[in-house]
């Protein structure tokens, strides 16, 4: 009989398909589990998948009482309360790296697209002001790859696979994380020396209390009036509020974000910048990827209900 396994957050159905295939899934579709089901269906909960940037505290694991794992789809995991769930030995699990591919790629496409401003360049087609051969400030050019200078932040698996896409378009690249890598980029001290370096900044950290806001007016300021960030981490990265200010007064020249600090992100002064380009948090939604995220649930489900380590635990626990 397949073993019962509560989804917490809110997932289409068809990224569920494959694991029902292997386990008898509850869906809460983003409820507090209490509200959808009784407390004698979640005394029986031993494990459960969520988004990893659900909050999930310990008055929710308190609910299932017999709850033994935190399986997130995903690489992310800082919804979830890391010192409650050790507390109560209850193991984490995540997807490390399943979407690095496919979030380093909308990464790339929002630093090509604001940089060469695909999309005012698509409304002058549209609009009939190309056909009708109406001057547009917004056509003037702008420089291309060759040399420009790109800075990451973070240099895990998504930071790294930027970096390779990003010196295949003859740019320069360095980075600055908590340490240092053995990569063929450049290391730069702090997060101020490399917005002051680069022309564009890809953020690419995970969540925590050491990188929220972490890239802040005083960071834009340095990044400058030629300057672009592209964020495709978590909106929390971003003090959202002085991004808006730096944009309104062109401290920096724009911006590509496929994050935000509060998602779905709804239209505001934000969106109407002409250059800003938005995604809807789509960095790792293609179907190799999904694929591999639902491969690592899988297999830390199955090893987790057969008493073995979890092969993609999260380690700092």
């Amino acid at each position: 009989m397949p073993q019962k396994v509560l989804i917490f957050s809110r997932f289409p159905k068809a990224l569920m398909l494959r694991i029902g295939e292997r386990f008898d899934l509850l869906d809460a579709a983003g409820k507090p589990p209490n509200e959808v089901f009784s407390t004698d269906e979640l005394s029986g909960i031993r494990a459960m998948i969520t988004a990893g940037g659900t909050p999930l505290g310990g008055g929710m694991m308190d609910m299932m009482p017999k709850l033994g794992a935190i399986v997130c789809y995903g690489t992310g995991y800082d919804g979830v309360d890391l010192a409650a769930a050790a507390g109560r030995k209850i193991v984490v699990g995540h997807s490390p790296g399943a979407n690095a591919a496919s979030v380093a790629d909308i990464a790339v496409t929002l630093m090509l697209a604001v940089t060469r401003r695909l999309l005012p360049a698509d409304n002058y087609v549209r609009s009939g002001n190309w056909s009708d051969a109406k001057p547009s400030p917004l056509m003037r050019p702008q420089p291309g790859n060759p040399g420009r200078k790109v800075g990451i932040y973070g240099m895990g698996e998504i930071g790294r696979k930027i970096a390779a896409r990003v010196a295949a378009f003859e740019c320069e690249v360095a980075y600055f994380s908590r340490s240092r890598h053995d990569v063929p980029y450049q290391y730069l001290p702090s997060l101020e020396a490399l917005a002051e370096w680069c022309s564009v900044l890809m953020i690419a950290v995970r969540a925590g209390a050491d990188t929220h806001h972490a890239v802040n007016a005083n960071i834009l300021q340095k990044l400058g009036k030629d300057g672009y960030v592209v964020n495709i981490a978590r909106g929390s990265a971003i003090d959202q509020q002085a991004l808006v200010a730096a944009l309104a007064d062109e401290t920096i020249a724009g911006a590509g974000l496929d994050v935000y600090e509060k998602e779905p992100h709804a239209p505001d002064v934000l969106t109407a910048f002409p250059n800003v380009v938005l995604t809807p948090h789509v960095g790792g939604h293609t179907l190799d990827a999904h694929t591999a995220m639902q491969n690592c649930v899988i297999a830390n489900l199955e090893a987790y209900f057969a008493g073995r380590p979890l092969p993609y635990a999260v380690r700092n626990l």
